[in-house]
């Protein structure tokens, strides 16, 4: 079950990995990677929409679609503050992966890696 803190009226909700991966495989979340760039091109979620740290403005985020959005980042650390980030900038609900990609590939899940003799993305595992 996702925890949820109440930051003023907001409420900012954690989904475990397995949580996640569940709302992904059926279409019900848009996943939203914080990594960096090099991060992301190197490994990713197929399908997760890139918006990182760097450059993060919640303003610029796909909002008002039927899915909800989840950050994700590295380890949950990077998520977790862009996900506070939203709550400052007016959101009324965002969500974040605790363990993000790190706890990700550590439950097998799958994900696009980089062939380093080509360069391509391949699926893994």
């Amino acid at each position: 079950m996702p925890t949820e803190d109440h930051i003023g009226t907001a409420i900012l909700q954690t989904l475990t990995v397995e949580e996640a991966r569940a709302l992904y495989d059926v279409n019900e979340i848009v996943l939203i990677d914080v990594r960096t760039p090099g991060e992301y091109a190197y490994e990713h979620v197929a399908g997760a929409l890139l918006a990182p740290v760097s450059g993060f403005d919640p303003a610029r985020l796909p909002t008002g679609g039927p899915r909800p959005l989840v950050l994700m980042c590295g380890s949950g650390v990077r998520s977790r503050l862009m996900a506070e980030r939203c709550v400052e900038a007016g959101f009324e609900r965002i969500t974040h992966v605790a363990g993000g990609f790190t706890a990700w590939k550590a439950a097998g899940y799958g994900y696009l890696g980089t062939d380093t003799a080509t360069g391509a993305h391949i699926p893994r595992p």
